[in-house]
């Protein structure tokens, strides 16, 4: 999965990057080269299951990240930085909120300029395969789909405010409308900023949209993140933050892209796992392996809380807390799976 951190040329993209990953990649304007990284999920849960089995090894979720480049100039995107924010998964936005060389920051300006100018490269992809399905008359179904998208756009709204099903989202999937991608949006503060406030019109853009701000200041989180966990401690401490920038992002990105997490168990490897909310025991199988949704047979489920209770499985079987569950149960987060499967 993989997490795009966007936004124009100068807005503080590459410094949000580096508090994030705690990587050192050279920040200003002019940049062509995306940057990298991934940070592992820490889940105290997780934690747990390894005390209790003492495996081999311990994997944790892991999320990845990558700095597009902010296109040629601070207010506009060339082809190359949308074709590449559309192989992204989700959009992290980040919104200047900070003096640049004498120029003040323009928060919500910035916001509606951004989102014109996808709102504009997903018209011209939507009209263009709309003229085709026209002509050729191959696909009614998707034209349907693909008209309705024109009709909001034309209304300078983005295509996440458009109730699709399943079915017609995976339908479009191949055009990566890119304000179809869930979205959330960063301000960037200044070092000298003693109070995080989102200014009241991006607050109102966002609640508009239904969508969610996080205010920080970009240049401290680096050097929190480029700390070790003593340190950053006594660092976020002296600065009155619970927890730096990296596990503030988890949160969030959790809640944008919809997901729980699942376990896995044994001697040789605890092992948790991301899963979109509402996903099934199938869904679950074919997360670690395509031949354990092929050949699921059942998932035998016990809470966390349960098994963190109880100890072992034998002991929550015993308790009546282990379930045998078949293809269509929903896992909910914080459940430990054992998939039953025969190919």
């Amino acid at each position: 999965m993989k997490i795009g951190i966007i936004g124009f040329a100068g807005s503080g993209k590459t410094t949000l990057f580096n508090a994030l990953t705690g990587q050192d990649a050279p920040v200003g304007i002019g940049k062509n080269k995306i940057n990298l990284g991934t940070i592992k999920v820490p889940d105290a849960r997780l934690d747990r299951l390894a005390e209790i089995d003492q495996p081999q090894k311990t994997t944790y979720i892991e999320l990845a990240f990558a700095d597009v480049p902010g296109g040629r100039g601070t207010r506009s995107l060339d082809p190359q930085t949308l074709g590449r924010i559309r192989e992204m998964d989700a959009l992290v936005q980040v919104i200047r909120g900070f003096d640049n060389g004498g120029e003040p920051p323009e928060p919500s300006a910035e916001c509606l300029s951004f989102e014109e100018e996808l709102m504009l490269a997903d018209m011209q992809v939507i009209e263009k395969r709309i003229e085709r399905l026209r002509k050729d008359r191959s696909d009614p179904t998707q034209l349907g789909i693909l008209e309705r998208c024109a009709d909001l756009l034309n209304q300078d709204q983005p295509l996440r405010e458009l109730a699709l099903s399943a079915e017609e989202k995976l339908s479009i999937a191949g055009f990566a409308l890119l304000t179809l991608k869930p979205l959330l949006l960063v301000l960037s503060l200044p070092e000298d900023n003693s109070a995080p406030v989102v200014p009241e019109p991006l607050s109102r853009h966002a609640t508009d949209r239904g969508l969610a701000v996080m205010p920080l200041c970009g240049p401290i989180e680096a050097e929190i993140a480029a700390l070790g966990p003593d340190d950053q401690q006594a660092f976020l401490a002296d600065l009155g933050l619970e927890e730096p920038a990296a596990a503030r992002f988890i949160k969030a990105a959790f809640s944008l892209l919809n997901l729980i997490t699942f376990f896995t168990h044994g001697e040789d490897e605890c092992r948790a796992w991301s899963l979109r909310r509402g996903s099934t025991a199938v869904d679950a199988a074919g997360t670690i392996h395509s031949d354990l949704a092929r050949g699921f047979i059942r998932v035998e489920v016990v809470r966390f809380e349960d098994f963190s209770r109880l100890g072992t499985e034998a002991k929550c079987r015993d308790s009546g807390v282990l379930r045998i569950e078949g293809k269509n149960y929903v896992i909910e987060d914080g459940d430990i799976c054992h998939i039953r499967f025969n190919v």
